[in-house]
């Protein structure tokens, strides 16, 4: 999957005209919830979550404002999609469909991890060339990634999603490259100076804090552009199913193998895919 996405100044130019857009990022334990509009970054609130569905609306109120908004004044609503959380991607999005029901505001999902690469890229170590690589915990030892580069103007995406584990992941990477996200990039960034050839660079909570606005700067951007996302077919972007899935899915396999059924033919493994 080969797709451009535009640098920070470049991107919030480029959706200038769409009018305020309010992002939403609720794929990871922080809430990130950003507004963009007129070419800028208006507002930017961030919060270590104790539940998304609690605590959204309070902050989206602390957002608007910090902006000067009313919902009225509002153009569209970006959201993160994922990777990430599973019940995290599930209240945002639900929170953000909610929301343009009462009204006649469009709605934009957004991939989570072209907002933490834009993060990664406003790093003084990223320069042409560099690698950026979000990472997000996706448990059982593994990481959600793709893999961009930075260009002149713009990131291209060299991958599409990937659940991978760490290690794996930090084998394959070379030269200068900035892992972005938080403890497990950290960790990344760790495994590459250890083992050498490469140069890392960790972009972590201070770079994230404006995940929220990227989200709601790469949704100004596809309106502008003419692009929306229809309510009823928008979904998050899981990668691989949730805890609860693949439990279903093995308990159903080990049923069909002491029933004699052909499900005792499947793969669970293949769950996991």
């Amino acid at each position: 999957m080969t797709y451009r996405v535009l640098l920070v100044d470049q991107l919030l130019a480029a959706g200038a005209a769409a009018g305020p857009v309010l992002g939403l990022e609720t794929g990871t334990p922080v809430a990130r919830i950003g507004i963009v509009g007129e070419g800028r970054v208006m507002a930017s609130v961030n919060r270590p979550a104790r539940s998304h569905g609690a605590d959204l609306p309070d902050l989206v109120d602390a957002a608007m404002a910090e902006a000067g908004l009313r919902m009225a004044d509002l153009a569209a609503i970006a959201v993160g999609i994922g990777p990430g959380s599973f019940t995290g991607l599930r209240v945002g999005l639900s929170y953000a469909k909610g929301l343009i029901i009462a009204s006649s505001l469009k709605l934009v999902g957004i991939s989570s991890l072209d907002a933490m690469a834009l993060c990664g890229a406003t790093r003084p170590e990223a320069s042409a060339g560099t690698a950026i690589c979000p990472l997000i915990d996706a448990r059982r030892g593994e990481v959600y990634t793709s893999l961009y580069r930075v260009g002149a103007d713009a990131l291209e995406r060299l991958s599409g999603d990937l659940v991978v584990t760490l290690e794996d992941f930090a084998n394959q990477t070379a030269g200068e490259v900035v892992f972005v996200g938080e403890q497990k990039a950290q960790e990344a960034c760790a495994f590459v100076q250890r083992r050498g050839g490469g140069v890392g660079a960790h972009a972590g909570n201070a770079e994230l804090k404006l995940a929220g606005a990227y989200i709601a700067a790469l949704g100004a951007e596809r309106i502008a552009r003419g692009e929306s996302d229809r309510p009823e077919s928008l979904e998050p972007r899981y990668v691989r199913p949730s805890g609860a899935a693949i439990n279903s899915a093995t308990v159903n396999w080990k049923e069909g193998v002491e029933n004699g059924t052909s499900r005792g033919r499947a793969n669970p493994a293949a769950c996991r895919s």
